[in-house]
């Protein structure tokens, strides 16, 4: 079992819930978020006066995963998250870890059943 989670934008999430669904995986946390890395900001105008903003609103994804749907999971990710064929900085990023157990609250059920 691996957790997932994906930081993209948030003109990207229905795109993203779509694909994920279409390889059955349906299930997962959406956040909002808000970060910086190399895009660095932007500024904005409020009320007539210019300013910097550090934080920028960012779409947090938490999919837990059995093993088989992990390499197809991120792949989709990878591909409908990108912003063009290219990409471009501030376009997300994924990140895979290990998951040691799920358990669900309702019933018991515990690690593959879980998910």
């Amino acid at each position: 079992m691996k957790m997932i989670f994906a930081v993209i934008q948030p003109t990207k999430l229905h795109a993203v819930r779509q694909a994920l669904a279409r390889l059955d995986v349906t299930r997962m946390t959406v956040c909002d978020a808000m970060g910086y890395a190399r895009q660095r900001g932007h500024l904005e105008n409020y009320r007539g006066h210019e300013y910097q903003t550090n934080l920028l609103r960012k779409i947090a994804l938490e999919i837990a995963v059995n093993d088989d749907f992990v390499d197809r999971t991120v792949e989709c990710l990878e591909e409908v998250a990108r912003t063009s064929k290219e990409g471009h900085i501030g376009d997300g990023k994924v990140f895979v870890v290990p998951m040691e157990q799920a358990i669900q609250i309702s019933d018991g059920y515990r690690g593959k059943g879980a998910i």
